[in-house]
């Protein structure tokens, strides 16, 4: 139980909350939840497929959920043992007690996860949003962090794609309203043909069975009462992480990351600009930079295959070393 909730507030609100659809779970995967002081986690993991092998970490973006790396969770059972979490607020993780959704908010919650778990140093994934959160995490304790993978980091950018400005918009007060009365009659499907086409490189790659199991997850999600606010607060988490000077800004922490770095970008991302990479590249010290022409925001899902091995490429360049 969390230390600020009195005893049989859970039972009480779950007795209120809106009943919403099971998260899916993937063939081989299981689903434990975490409870710390002030926040619960839900874990998606991935045994392994021997024992020994290191640990990992993956940090889904905004929007997002742990579901985003299941794809390159299973291509890597043979290498780390992989937990995926969602964030306080997504997925099937319920809000933070304390309402904080900034980047260091996120980025605590990483960190209180680790340090209860004691799986550190992990190797550590993250995408999009969680790109920034882990990068002050890999900042701030490198003693948690033994490699890190960013997928499409979103890291401060000085002319925002125009494609990614409706995403910014929503962390202006009163836009998250406005949308929600001017989707009201979207299905399920829609929106996520919309996500995905924003998304992916290129959509048709999405299966049929993956289309149905993204339709389903929107659904449960636009059924729980706080995922707009999750999604407007953390929007505008990022915002401000991006006005941030000094020590805490996110480019200079990059460049205080010790572990060495693996960057993904893909060349037809609409919401982190492919020409960010040059950029990271230099301030993430002694990284690698994966490019992918076709692929989008997402690239763990559109090409597990590739991300994996060039993870494995990282990993025993270390190894040597």
């Amino acid at each position: 139980m969390s230390s600020t909730e009195l005893p049989g507030a859970r039972a009480a609100n779950a007795a209120t909350a809106p009943k919403v659809a099971a998260v899916h779970v993937h063939d081989g995967e299981k689903l434990r939840s975490v409870t710390l002081p002030g926040l619960t986690l839900t874990v998606r993991s991935r045994p392994p497929v021997r024992d020994g092998l290191p640990p990992a970490l993956f940090v889904h973006g905004l929007g997002g959920s742990s579901q985003n790396w299941s794809a390159l969770m299973s291509q890597l059972e043979d290498t780390v043992d992989g937990e995926a979490i969602d964030l306080p607020g997504f997925g099937d993780s319920p809000p933070p007690d304390d309402g904080n959704y900034s980047v260091t908010g996120h980025a605590r919650a990483v960190i209180r996860f680790l340090d209860a778990a004691g799986r550190g140093p992990v190797h550590l994934f993250a995408n999009s949003m969680g790109g920034a959160v882990c990068t002050r995490v890999a900042a701030v304790r490198p003693d948690l962090v033994r490699t890190l993978t960013l997928v499409s980091p979103a890291l401060p950018e000085l002319r925002v794609q125009r494609s990614a400005v409706p995403t910014a918009l929503l962390a202006l007060p009163g836009i998250v309203g406005l949308f929600a009365r001017m989707t009201k009659g979207w299905t399920a499907e829609q929106r996520t043909r919309g996500v995905l086409g924003l998304c992916y490189g290129d959509p048709a790659r999405v299966t049929d069975e993956a289309l149905r199991h993204a339709v389903e997850e929107m659904e449960r999600r636009m059924g729980l009462p706080h995922f707009w606010d999750a999604m407007a607060r953390s929007a505008r988490g990022i915002v401000d992480a991006y006005t941030l000077g000094g020590q805490h800004g996110l480019w200079r922490q990059a460049e205080r990351v010790l572990a060495p770095t693996l960057l993904v970008y893909g060349r037809k991302d609409q919401l982190v600009s492919y020409r960010m990479a040059r950029k990271a590249a230099v301030a993430f010290r002694g990284s690698r930079l994966l490019t992918l022409p076709d692929a989008g925001h997402v690239a763990m899902m559109e090409y597990p295959e590739a991300v994996a091995q060039a993870f494995r490429e990282l990993l025993d360049d270390c190894c040597r070393s």
